[in-house]
């Protein structure tokens, strides 16, 4: 079956989190389950240089302002279609935030045309590609559904939205409805109406004929008043269309034995080349080379939702139990200012590097002890994926795909010999410390350690099992 998969950004080629990681890899993982993609970008210039075999296949002489082209082509293992419009997308550096560090004021205009031209392509666009399912990810192509169902074709492709964050949800002003190409009939409860505003994440939850999430106890905490997010009334009221279905990791690009980032390539068998990486990381941070002090990292965006507020209150119990931290993201500018105060009155224990270095990511994975995830709320999370596949153990906060990725090393499953990592709750300093210090403890028992390293290395975070779902659920909504 085809699928056209609509979303604001895709790995190799765009990417500012897991969405993008998400639906690039999508694509290859529903490949051996007889489900065909083909994604529609929009025409970034991250895109649109890459882009391999670039033909119009269509034109629009007036789309949200501008002249516009749907591009069919591959870049980056994909196959795409591109929506070049210059007006909207050809802009340098990150697709959301303009330089300043502001949202791009366009920004409901620029995805509502990607929306726009998602559910053409879907109800038949172009007469010898016509798909079975539309998948849209998150408020960037939420509004697909939506104009779907104003559109009233006499057939309608189904739809799936997939929420990869509850918290981003596109609220636009009122105003702005001709503009967007919506009825006046749209705006009401039951339409696109959203506390006053246009919603685009709400109407996509309103008009999907199924909504996923990527982990299953975060399906189940968006039902709530505290995890809802204002939505969670709606998310109730459709019910059993709502999935939780756990995302996967690209294991050819996260593979310690074969991945050309690394320092020094390991298996599960070997982790000798963990050390390479351990020392390459120390010293791109200006850590001491300390073998024995358990190294702890954080590889995240500096936000309050990812905990790392919490950080400068653990460092100084963490180094006192002889550990050192390295911090890679970016985010916060207060967060920001406070992690490099840290990296400089702890200078040789505390390194970091604001911003963001794929190599450093996969050296940090390859090389440090413990991977710290404190987020308050997490739908899923892909770095504890990733530090299960490379022998780091991750110390996580009891929520979200956090919770249903990692066992805890409790005493009953230490003698088991089932754990995988640490969780804690509540995210708070003081219980974040004592998970600390428990860590640390295991990290000092050389064979208890070790097997928390072999199970995590044999945990499957493929895309295997929640690729078979998907494509599950793409054949129950278009039949």
């Amino acid at each position: 079956m085809q699928v056209l998969s609509v979303a604001s950004e895709a790995f190799p080629l765009i990417k500012t989190g897991g969405l993008g990681d998400v639906v690039g890899a999508l694509p290859g993982a529903l490949a051996g389950e007889g489900v065909t993609i083909r994604t529609l970008l929009p025409g970034y210039p991250a895109v649109t240089d890459k882009l391999q075999g670039g033909e119009t296949v269509h034109s629009f002489p007036d789309l949200f302002g501008g002249t516009a082209r749907v591009l069919a082509g591959q870049a980056g293992g994909l196959d795409l279609f591109v929506l070049d419009a210059p007006h909207l997308f050809a802009r340098q550096g990150n697709p959301y935030v303009a330089p300043g560090g502001n949202d791009w004021p366009d920004n409901p205009l620029r995805f509502a045309a990607l929306a726009r031209v998602g559910a053409s392509l879907a109800q038949g666009l172009l007469p010898a590609w016509q798909p079975s399912v539309v998948h849209v990810h998150d408020w960037q192509a939420a509004l697909v559904p939506a104009y779907l169902n104003y559109d009233a074709l006499p057939v309608r492709v189904g739809s799936v939205i997939t929420v990869h964050n509850l918290a981003f949800q596109g609220q636009f002003p009122l105003s702005l409805l001709p503009s967007l190409g919506l009825p006046p009939w749209s705006f009401t409860i039951e339409g696109v109406e959203y506390y006053g505003a246009i919603g685009f994440l709400k109407a996509g939850l309103r008009f999907a004929d199924a909504i996923t999430t990527v982990s299953p106890t975060y399906a189940i905490e968006i039902r709530t008043a505290e995890g809802g997010m204002g939505l969670d009334g709606l998310i109730r009221q459709r019910g059993g269309m709502v999935h939780g279905i756990l995302n996967g990791l690209d294991e050819a690009v996260w593979d310690p034995m074969r991945d050309t980032l690394l320092a020094g390539r390991f298996s599960a068998k070997s982790l000798a080349g963990r050390a390479a990486n351990r020392a390459a990381v120390q010293a791109r941070m200006g850590l001491a080379p300390d073998l024995a002090a358990p190294l702890f990292a954080v590889i995240s965006r500096l936000t309050w939702q990812k905990g790392a507020d919490l950080l400068p209150a653990i460092i100084p119990p963490l180094l006192a139990n002889g550990g050192q931290l390295a911090v890679l993201g970016a985010g916060d500018g207060g967060i920001e200012a406070s992690i490099r105060g840290a990296a400089a009155t702890y200078s040789g224990r505390v390194g970091a590097v604001i911003g963001y270095d794929e190599a450093l990511a996969h050296q940090i994975q390859g090389g440090a002890d413990a991977l710290l995830v404190p987020s308050r709320f997490e739908p899923c999370g892909l770095t504890q994926l990733s530090a299960l596949r490379y022998g780091t153990v991750p110390v996580v906060a009891r929520t979200g795909g956090l919770a249903d990725t990692v066992i805890d090393a409790s005493p009953m499953a230490l003698a088991a010999g089932v754990a995988t990592g640490v969780q804690f709750a509540p995210v708070s300093p003081e219980v974040m410390e004592a998970a600390i210090h428990r860590t640390i403890a295991i990290f000092r028992d050389p064979p208890a350690w070790r097997r928390l390293q072999a199970n995590g290395m044999a945990t499957d975070v493929s895309w295997r099992d929640p690729a078979r779902r998907y494509a599950a659920l793409f054949r129950s909504v278009a039949a």
